[in-house]
């Protein structure tokens, strides 16, 4: 699925586009995705999307967008000229809900600037949210209906997608435990795991007694022997017997 994202910043390249890269500038998938462009800015979040489209439509201070977008952009970047004419790009692994908003923000930016008759001459779009992510990230609202006691998010520690999961328990209130399996569930209602922006901590007492609801989602490429071993340690936590 990467090499969709690499085929639509080449189309962009072709074109003379600037690829507007919604991701982290420092991940691998990223920079290998930035490496295919001609020109690109790299932006992490809505805010930072905002941010660009202002100066787009207003105009700004250019050093003041160049501090902010230092380690971002591709070598000579000029967003006086360099915004003109761009397409969307991403991360796979970034969240779908807010790719697609950058993406038609960008889109409407370029419309109120340029007129609807000429939007295909400034901007360009394509679908390249990985469809493992995306059907994760969907289930995982789907969870948000069943009135969850806690979230247990299991991958790698150092996977976005995994990471977004997190992001998405703790925006609805959810308590969410990141591990990255079975083995991170302690004795003596103890787990190990990973707060969102933080280091590996041990907690206590996570698990509550008497009926407790817990929703179960893992990263794009964590295995199902994964789920399987981390669902079932819960349920021998919880005196269930399995049949």
């Amino acid at each position: 699925w990467v090499s969709k994202v690499w085929n639509s910043v080449e189309k962009h390249k072709k074109k003379k586009f600037t690829s507007i890269i919604h991701g982290k500038y420092s991940h691998a998938e990223t920079i290998a995705t930035s490496s295919f462009a001609d020109k690109y800015l790299i932006v992490l979040n809505k805010s930072q999307a905002e941010y660009v489209c202002n100066y787009i439509l207003n105009g700004g201070s250019r050093d003041e967008f160049m501090d902010k977008f230092k380690s971002a952009h591709s070598e000579g970047f000029d967003p006086d000229l360099d915004l003109e004419q761009i397409g969307i790009a991403n991360q796979t692994t970034m969240l779908k809900t807010e790719t697609e908003e950058i993406g038609k923000l960008l889109e409407r930016t370029m419309m109120r600037k340029y007129g609807p008759d000429k939007l295909n001459e400034h901007y360009q779009n394509f679908n390249t949210i990985c469809d493992a992510t995306q059907e994760r990230q969907d289930a995982m609202a789907g969870l948000f209906d069943e009135k969850l006691d806690l979230m247990v998010v299991i991958g790698g520690f150092n996977s976005s997608n995994t990471t977004h999961l997190q992001e998405m328990a703790i925006e609805n209130g959810i308590p969410s435990y990141h591990i990255d399996g079975a083995k991170r569930i302690l004795s003596g209602n103890k787990i190990e795991h990973k707060p969102l922006g933080n280091e590996v901590k041990i907690s206590e007492g996570w698990l509550p007694e008497g009926k407790v609801v817990v929703g179960v989602t893992s990263g794009a490429s964590t295995p199902d022997k994964a789920v399987e071993d981390t669902i079932n340690k819960i349920l021998e936590m919880k005196l269930v017997v399995m049949n």
